[in-house]
């Protein structure tokens, strides 16, 4: 049930009306029940895999509370089993051909958001260990903890201390706040119907024949999907976001313009905050972070842009991607702190290019297409763009163009405003997010296409 189709529309409003009619004391009942039923639409046995995982994590939390002495037992019981989930489903077929040196390929489907409401519950895990809480929860209110519809299959990935209070709280019908979930879901549909798969009319057959493309094409279709993936993931969000706000729930934000960064430093505080994070509180840290030797400090960055790379998908490709993050965040580090060019808008300019370049990797299906790609950036660099834009009408080329002009200045407004609006400006604001709304119904692409992330 994908949040852009109709069936996700009429789940939204049937569980919406139910959830402020019923009494208050059982509406959290109601609503994980909502949620079961919202992830079992897309194949029912998810269910049971999610109950396992969960039941165990929550059975660790309690034997951690209850045996502190033992607690590192209990905590590796529960990463263990996560983990092992984990690769059974994502990594099988990775690790089994290493080994056998050949083409392995089970039939498992990956189950629509493992990764992300895995890494919910191993935080709650971890931080109780850690001493951040220690929760009186009951396992229903865990299990919606991690299961909330809105988030639970591509993020953001929230904090206990951030969401469960705000599941316990009895809030009342009159304190939605209906203007911000109306901007976050519009922007969020727009992002992803509107910019996101219109661009992939271009993106797609491209990269279907990247090595026929020449090196400024090449540059090109990296930013293109750049900018696709972006607003189809931060659509996501944006949306999950609005709707949460339906229910009173107020999720993290998940990402501050990172395109506007410029650094790759910059641009991780920025982007996908909420993974970034998790990787940086549960593994950097946990290898002792920048609390080492230089020599270590490089290990610990390395190994954690790796890592995150290679959770994107079990492919050398997301490897080759957080490498090449991690070593450029190195080469900053060392090399381009005091640099004054990066601080202005060539910084914009070099972060593009780069993320551009390497988003490549993330792309490319294999490694051949991606050797095909990067060998590209030796062949032709005539200005020629005659490949990419006759791989479908020219209108979703100049069309493209104009929504990322859009995207990009509303961002830079957003990025340079004052806090203090004057009630004009509060009136086009209003204006700008109908027209949006009625842009979503004129050329959105209503055939339902699923968010990138998924797959993830």
């Amino acid at each position: 049930m994908l949040f852009n189709s109709l069936s996700f529309v009429v789940f939204l409003i049937v569980v919406f009306i139910f959830y402020w009619t019923i009494p208050k004391t059982f509406r959290k009942y109601f609503l994980l029940l909502a949620s079961i039923y919202f992830y079992a639409c897309f194949e029912w046995w998810y269910v049971g895999l999610l109950l396992l995982t969960t039941i165990i994590d929550f059975w660790a939390v309690q034997m951690i509370l209850k045996l502190p002495l033992k607690k590192k037992i209990y905590l590796w019981v529960s990463i263990a089993t996560n983990l092992l989930v984990l690769c059974s489903f994502k990594y099988s077929n990775f690790f089994i051909s290493i080994y056998s040196n050949t083409e392995w390929n089970y039939n498992w489907a990956i189950p629509v958001g493992l990764s992300f409401y895995t890494f919910q519950s191993m935080s709650y895990v971890i931080d109780v260990y850690r001493n951040k809480y220690q929760p009186k929860d009951s396992f229903s209110e865990f299990l919606l903890y991690v299961s909330f519809f809105p988030h639970m299959i591509a993020g953001p990935v929230v904090r206990y201390h951030s969401l469960m209070p705000q599941l316990k709280e009895l809030s009342s019908f009159k304190s939605i706040p209906w203007w911000e979930a109306f901007k976050w879901c519009v922007w969020g549909y727009f992002k992803k119907m509107v910019i996101a798969d219109n661009l992939d009319y271009i993106v797609t057959p491209a990269y279907n024949n990247i090595a026929e493309l020449n090196g400024w094409e090449t540059v090109l279709v990296g930013f293109l999907f750049a900018v696709q993936v972006y607003c189809d993931f931060s659509g996501y969000s944006d949306i999950a976001t609005g709707i949460a706000k339906l229910f009173n729930i107020h999720l993290s934000i998940n990402w501050i313009r990172p395109f506007l960064s410029k650094s790759i430093k910059e641009f991780w505080t920025r982007n996908h905050i909420s993974v970034t994070t998790w990787f940086r509180d549960y593994l950097y840290i946990s290898l002792s972070g920048n609390k080492a030797t230089t020599a270590r400090w490089i290990f610990n960055v390395l190994i954690t842009f790796i890592i995150s790379g290679f959770w994107h998908g079990a492919n050398y490709t997301f490897i080759i991607w957080g490498a090449l993050h991690g070593i450029m965040f190195l080469i900053e580090h060392f090399f381009l702190q005091n640099v004054k060019w990066i601080k202005t808008f060539l910084g914009n300019i070099y972060l593009m290019l780069f993320h551009s370049i390497s988003l490549i990797a993330f792309r490319c299906s294999n490694m051949n297409d991606l050797k095909n790609a990067y060998l590209n950036f030796f062949e032709t660099w005539d200005f020629n763009l005659h490949h990419i834009i006759h791989y479908q009408d020219k209108i979703y080329w100049y069309f493209g163009w104009a929504m990322m002009i859009l995207l990009f200045t509303k961002e830079i407004l957003e990025e340079n405003s004052n806090l203090k609006l004057s009630a004009l400006k509060e009136k086009i604001r209003e204006i700008f997010y109908v027209l949006l709304l009625a842009g979503i119904f004129i050329f959105g692409n209503f055939h339902g296409r699923p968010f990138i992330y998924f797959q993830f």
